[in-house]
């Protein structure tokens, strides 16, 4: 096991305003109170090929810079590169960094091997505008196999961000990220343009557009372009995707619903203007529905089978059924505890069905099929259990994922494994959140109203008992919600909950902030609910109005962070984590430039980690959890 029990080293390279004895003491206490944790299943991803993840940024001369730390004096040029430490790299691994000036040979830029962190920065560039860097690894004094080079140049590039051009100019609805091309390097899928048609009868409009999937290059190459067609709707429910190596052979494969637009799909007749609030001219209500495979590196279909048919969900429900019908997602899970498998969801609010699949080469095997039909008794129902959100993970320790639809989970084997029956949530969490228990936790938001309490509640995920919950009625918290260590005078990860005013007005909003025990911390409305591991105090930082800054801190640690954000990730760099925005034409890569003198093996290869990141690209959005609290895991 590469990792232990921590110590804290708090010398850092740049004054941030935190008060280093309450950190110290919220630590402590953490320490205290954990308890033997199984170790994280780093062969489960073996087959990803993850790289060093080598970036590197100039720091602007004589300007303030993202990384908070002032100035720098007008005659100084500095670069900042960060790279990963991976799973199999031994403890005492250290790394060299080489600087290439233009066409002149590589030198080695650090006086000795670098052995506790994964960043440096190069403070005495020579005279010229391009350099490229490598971070090599150094075993028992010997250097291994280098990192792909990162290439700048220092005059034109002195922003923290890569930006990353597209074809067009619209914005991204959403974005995946994954390697396509087998380089170790997260390459990127994104569907545009921006904008949700949501098929509740109230919010349904006809799509004015249609979407497309395109796929780019971790350098910003254009691979393809992909049309969804007219068969999908413009909203995220009709068009879920994801982008994760299925097959095993080092390069990823993009999964999406598709339907056929030759003929058009669209229904302009006005019949079915029940469903939609008597609008319904545009509506696609028939018509073939698939689930597809592309090649990631070409975009062209390589397997298909049908998706999960309508047909069921309109003779379960008459008034709403196409709504219902609408929600699809697309999820990841390792069933067999070797190869991740295609799960296909179809329902949320009361029927919900799922078929899971396994890619062979060019043949999707289905490998089994689940729906909740017959599992509505009274005190066990899974009936209108689904989330706007799909996880998966190995909550029982058997060496398979579990695939948790929303309150109710499944077991590899498609069997029904439990329920909570508090019904539909709009947000939810897994992770080890509380390290004095035993076996991983989930942590709910509940949208279905709960007269009799546990609308924000925290339940085992293994067993599906509820561990703790709120004791007051509510009737929708929605998805706005966080689980992530943000309060240093708090042990563990904090979860915050929002209950939403009604549409009448009769019903006030309000929110909650517990700490990890359940214990009710604030009631103090959050200015965000995006969460960053931005500095260097093993925390999360709070994400937005174009800045990164601690919770009840003064400290402004970054600021002109532009464009919507898209996602949170280690896609790139050392354990913290980079932003992901769109602006029009254009996605951006945010990464920190704090120098760190502490490492963590790369966040991505966290399974349970790996999963959300992989799971961001359909429903709603959730920052991802690690496994573990990231001052339980020691750095090597």
């Amino acid at each position: 096991m590469k990792t232990r029990f921590f110590k804290l080293t708090l010398a850092l390279f740049w004054v941030i305003a935190i008060s280093c004895s309450a950190n110290t003491e919220k630590l402590e206490k953490q320490q205290n109170m954990a308890s033997p944790q199984e170790p994280l299943n780093y062969k489960l991803l073996e087959h990803e090929n993850i790289g060093r993840g080598l970036v590197a940024v100039p720091l602007e001369i004589g300007k303030k810079v993202y990384s908070g730390e002032g100035t720098f004096a007008a005659d100084q040029r500095r670069v900042y590169i960060g790279w990963r430490l991976l799973a199999k790299d031994p403890d005492k691994v250290a790394f060299n960094v080489y600087r290439k000036a233009g066409n002149n040979s590589s030198i080695k830029i650090n006086p000795s091997p670098i052995s506790n962190s994964t960043n440096f920065v190069d403070t005495e560039l020579p005279v010229g505008e391009n350099f490229t860097y490598t971070a090599v690894p150094v075993i028992d004094g010997k250097e291994g196999e280098p990192s792909l080079p990162y290439t700048i140049n220092y005059n034109s590039q002195s922003t923290p961000y890569k930006s990353i051009k597209l074809s067009g100019d619209e914005a991204v609805e959403k974005i995946a990220y994954a390697d396509l091309d087998g380089d170790g390097e997260m390459d990127f899928v994104v569907k545009t343009p921006s904008g949700n048609v949501d098929p509740w009868y109230l919010y349904w409009r006809p799509s004015q557009d249609t979407y497309k999937l395109e796929a780019y290059k971790s350098d910003g190459q254009h691979l393809w372009t992909y049309e969804m067609g007219w068969a999908i709707e413009q909203g995220t429910w009709y068009s879920p995707f994801i982008v994760y190596d299925f097959n095993g052979d080092g390069k990823a494969e993009v999964v999406v619903k598709s339907g056929v637009s030759d003929p058009d799909p669209r229904d302009f007749s006005g019949r079915y203007t029940d469903y939609v609030n008597n609008q319904g001219k545009g509506i696609v209500i028939t018509g073939p529905e698939y689930v597809t495979v592309l090649d990631g590196m070409t975009g062209k279909p390589v397997a298909q089978d049908d998706w999960i048919s309508r047909d069921p969900f309109f003779e379960e429900n008459k008034q709403h059924a196409y709504n219902y019908a609408s929600r699809n997602q697309l999820s990841v899970a390792y069933l067999d505890g070797v190869n991740p498998h295609i799960i296909v969801l179809r329902g949320t609010y009361n029927l919900m069905m799922a078929k899971a699949y396994r890619l062979k080469g060019k043949e999707l095997e289905l490998v089994w099929e689940w729906d909740n039909r017959e599992l509505r008794e009274p005190g066990n129902s899974y009936w209108g259990c689904g989330g706007h959100m799909t996880l998966a993970a190995d909550v029982d320790y058997d060496g398979f994922d579990e695939v948790i639809l929303g309150t109710c989970a499944v077991d590899h084997d498609g069997s029904p494994l439990w329920t909570t029956g508090l019904g539909h949530n709009d947000g939810g969490y897994i992770g080890d959140i509380l390290p004095e228990r035993p076996g991983l936790e989930i942590y709910y938001n509940i949208e279905a109203g709960r007269p009799d309490g546990n609308g924000m509640c925290m339940v085992d995920a293994r067993t599906g008992e509820i561990i703790w919950g709120t004791q007051y009625p509510t009737n929708h918290v929605h998805g706005a919600g966080f689980c992530s260590d943000i309060d240093r005078t708090q042990p563990g990860r904090e979860v915050y909950g929002r209950e939403i005013a009604t549409f009448e007005g009769k019903r006030t909003e309000f929110v909650v902030m517990h700490n990890s025990k359940g214990e009710i911390i604030s009631r103090e409305i959050m200015p965000t609910e995006w969460s960053v591991f931005w500095d260097t105090d093993n925390q999360r930082e709070l994400l937005g109005e174009g800045k990164i800054y601690d919770y009840k801190g003064p400290t402004v640690l970054t600021t002109g962070i532009e464009g919507r954000i898209m996602g949170v990730s280690d896609i790139a760099g050392d354990w913290r984590e980079e932003i992901i925005t769109t602006l029009p034409g254009e996605i951006r890569i945010y990464t920190t430039t704090i120098l760190s003198n502490t490492r963590h093996n790369s966040l991505i290869q966290d399974p349970i980690y790996r999963s959300n990141v992989a799971h961001a690209s359909n429903g709603y959005y959730q920052v991802p959890m690690t496994t573990y609290d990231i001052p339980f895991r020691s750095s090597k």
